[in-house]
């Protein structure tokens, strides 16, 4: 099975997507991650305000198969959630790269996303 790993994102080893614009982190799962997964019935985020850290844990996804933590790619304080999720937390298998998109951070050093994953790299651990 072949798996979505867009081009303009950089990927952590546990399978969380990071996108920049520079200003701030945008955060997701991957396409890989929803599918083995299942459907998801839950998601628990962070609140705006929040702090997160590098490598630590920032919420969690529950699945009908599964409880997975997610891990933050950066630090710095959550500037966004994607409240949508609340209620329609299915999206993050509907569409993990865009509607289920699940914070953005407004990172300490924005540079951090740079060392992650590359998708050719990710791509290649998820083979």
């Amino acid at each position: 099975m072949s798996f979505d790993v867009p081009e303009d994102k950089r990927y952590l080893e546990s399978h969380e997507w990071t996108s920049t614009d520079d200003e701030t982190v945008r955060v997701g799962i991957t396409d890989f991650a929803q599918d083995e997964l299942g459907d998801v019935v839950f998601v628990e985020l962070p609140s705006v305000g929040d702090t997160v850290t590098a490598g630590e844990t920032f919420g969690v996804v529950e699945s009908i198969k599964a409880v997975s933590d997610l891990y933050s790619p950066v630090t710095g304080e959550v500037v966004a959630v994607n409240e949508a999720l609340f209620d329609e937390p299915e999206l993050v298998n509907d569409d993990p790269f865009g509607d289920g998109w699940m914070l953005e951070v407004d990172a300490d050093d924005p540079t951090g996303h740079d060392a992650l994953l590359s998708p050719d790299a990710y791509a290649a651990q998820i083979e």
